[in-house]
């Protein structure tokens, strides 16, 4: 994989201690985009797919903590959510469901937001 451009995580002080404790630090947390592909590294956490899966990124927050540090299910639509940071992430939507959370390929999920360093280039590069 020849990478397009790697998104670092953006951890928040208060956060890193208790991230680090799940195995996620700067230096295990990030995005990586290619001409082909997606991935996200998440501590032992990972989501791969296609770019041409990616159909919409949003940059969105902030957020409350307790709705994004960590990983995260959502109630709501069944998307994931990585996150280190509350001041905002980006929300990115898969046109086929992918799986990330558990071992053997179930949930998959329609989306995911992750709190990188610079959403606003993270977005730009996948809606483009």
């Amino acid at each position: 994989m020849t990478a397009v451009a790697r998104f670092p995580f953006r951890f928040d002080p208060a956060f890193r201690w208790p991230l680090a404790l799940l195995g996620v630090r700067p230096a295990t947390a990030w995005v990586a985009v290619t001409d082909q592909d997606l991935l996200i590294r998440y501590g032992p956490w990972r989501l791969r797919t296609g770019r041409d899966n990616v159909i919409d990124a949003e940059v969105g927050g902030p957020y409350r903590w307790w709705r994004v540090i960590g990983p995260h299910l959502s109630l709501a639509d069944g998307g994931v959510s990585f996150g280190s940071s509350t001041a905002g992430g980006v929300c990115l939507r898969f046109g086929v469901p992918v799986p990330a959370l558990a071992p053997g390929g179930w949930p998959r999920h329609p989306a995911a937001t992750v709190t990188v360093a610079d959403p606003p280039v993270l977005a730009r590069l996948l809606a483009g």
